[in-house]
Formats: C-alpha cells, structure tokens, sequence
C-alpha cells in the first residue's frame, strides 16, 4: 500500500493529540491495535455484538470494530490503557485484581470502560443499574457476579 493510499487521522486518544496516517478502511479497533500499539483493546466478534472491543467516546461506551476513525476525530477515546492515573490503577482495575473478576481477562478491558462511564454518571448504581450497563460486554468464562461485586466494591470506596 502506499501512501497515497492512506490518510492523516487526528485522534485525541488517553488524553493525548496524535496524528496517524492509515487506510480509510481501517477500524477504530485496527488503528488501536496495529497502528497505536493499545492492544488492551480486544478484536472480538467484529459484528458489534459481543463489545469485546469496547472503549470509550466522550466518556460513553463505543464499539471500535464498527467504528471509523475520520468519523472520531476532535472526540475523546479513552481504552483501558487510559484508566489509570500515571502509575495509580483505577480503582475499578484495583478492585478487579482483588475479587478476582477477570478470569481469561479478554473481556475485561470492555468491562471496565463499560463500568467506569456507569460510575461516572451515577457514582451510587444498584446491581440491577450495573448488570443492565455490563449486559452488552459479553464473557464466557463467569457468572459475571465477582464483575458486579467488584463494580460496587469501587463505588464504595468513592466514598472515603
């Protein structure tokens, strides 16, 4: 390919402006992966079904598979590599690695971007609240209860 083929994408992705020159054919998924070297980011069903490749926009959750870079640029994109703060960990990512909550860990980074937008606009979410905002993010490996106990095990400790 070469690079008449491509085009200057200006993304702000984990609170940084970065430019890159990709096929415009590439997903937000592959520019992550291949292009930015964020793998956190995970290829899943690549059909927008299973949110494996989940991150946020704007602060909401966004499947990158479907999702096409020019049509991003000036938004904020934040993947897991984004969540924490310098060398602290976010606390949902703390109170993951505590419970226990991901087992292979393929899903994790979607469902933790998933349960940060929850925390963010209702610091206080119900289980109910929280099985209805992780219920897109597909795993195959839990029942999913360590993922709800350890999003509540964060909200708690917001409030110290």
């Amino acid at each position: 390919m070469s690079i008449a083929d491509r085009v200057v994408v200006r993304l702000r992705v984990n609170g940084e402006d970065m430019a890159v020159m990709v096929p415009p054919y590439k997903t937000l998924l592959e520019v992550l992966r291949e292009d930015l070297g964020l793998t956190g980011t995970k290829h899943g069903c690549e059909l927008g079904e299973c949110s494996t490749c989940g991150v946020l926009v704007d602060g909401r959750p966004f499947l990158s598979c479907l999702a096409m870079p020019l049509d991003l640029e000036g938004r904020e994109i934040t993947t897991v590599e984004g969540m924490a703060s310098g060398r602290e960990s976010h606390p949902l990512q703390v109170a993951f690695a505590e419970l226990g909550a991901a087992q292979c860990g393929y899903c994790t980074p979607a469902m933790l971007l998933t349960a940060k937008a929850l925390l963010d606009r209702d610091p206080h979410p119900s289980r109910q609240a929280i099985k209805e905002a992780l219920a897109g993010v597909l795993c195959r490996c839990t029942g999913y209860l360590k993922i709800f106990e350890a999003v509540e095990l964060a909200a708690a400790r917001a409030d110290r």
